[in-house]
């Protein structure tokens, strides 16, 4: 579990995050929504041991940050950037890379780190491309790679930040299917999301943040009934259950001025 506790940060003289309390439990999804500014990357790099914070603390599994070396960190939360620029190297290599945390001198990765990484790349069926040049790929199977990157790192936090920029629809929905998956083998999963159909779609925890705090935090149908949503992004969300599970969509007001206008499905 990963936990922050009143915690405040900033650069500077310039305060950003102010006592906030946010936790992530293995098993679930956690989704981290907000506009511009409002703290969530600067969040993550606290958790990540990137950013000192000024107040509070931060304790990952019962152990304070303050007391665990960038390598134990490392073993304990694999981090998946925004932005991240494709690397002139295989996917194997790639996915060996997670192996990192764990190599002593010479930093030679072994029969272990090989077989660690193959079986990464198996469980999100990848193997066959191992040979295959990260250019080469698509930003669908890009990401497959960098998750089984972070599954050889065998962390049991897994903190993106912005995955489905470059996802097409369907590959938005395949990597949900993934993210569940993780957290049903026991996984803290940690998203940060612009897309709030998503995050509500795929997050069994939501926190809503607000000029440096915590506007709200709970499941998603307590986000959606909060209006939290409202007025941060001056959207609204509604709610269908169906057979096949709850959907969401934006209620869009049609031309004509009538507030029942045809929502937006996920």
């Amino acid at each position: 579990m990963v936990e922050t506790i009143k915690v405040s940060a900033g650069y500077g003289k310039c305060q950003i995050l102010q006592g906030v309390d946010f936790r992530a439990c293995r098993g679930e999804v956690t989704t981290l929504i907000g506009t511009n500014g409002s703290g969530k990357s600067t969040l993550l790099r606290v958790v990540l041991g990137f950013l000192p914070f000024r107040e509070g603390d931060v304790v990952i599994d019962g152990i304070s940050l303050k007391k665990m070396t960038g390598a134990a960190l490392a073993r304990k939360i694999a981090y998946l950037p925004q932005g991240k620029s494709v690397p002139d190297i295989s996917a194997e290599r790639m996915v060996l890379h997670g192996r990192f945390p764990y190599l002593r001198y010479p930093r030679r990765y072994g029969a272990e780190d090989y077989r660690i990484a193959k079986a990464a790349m198996e469980q999100m069926g990848i193997a066959e491309f191992g040979h295959r040049q990260m250019s080469e790929l698509s930003g669908g199977m890009r990401q497959k790679v960098y998750i089984a990157m972070a599954l050889a790192q065998q962390a049991e936090v897994i903190i993106m930040d912005e995955p489905t920029t470059y996802l097409d629809i369907g590959q938005q929905l395949k990597f949900a299917q993934m993210m569940r998956r993780l957290s049903e083998d026991g996984k803290a999963i940690i998203l940060v999301l612009h897309d709030i159909l998503l995050a509500l779609k795929l997050s069994d925890r939501i926190a809503a943040l607000e000029e440096g705090r915590i506007a709200r935090c709970g499941t998603p149908e307590e986000i959606l009934q909060s209006g939290v949503l409202e007025r941060l992004y001056d959207v609204k969300v509604k709610s269908l259950r169906l057979a096949s599970g709850v959907q969401y969509f934006y209620d869009i007001p049609s031309m004509s001025g009538d507030e029942s206008g045809a929502p937006i499905n996920f």
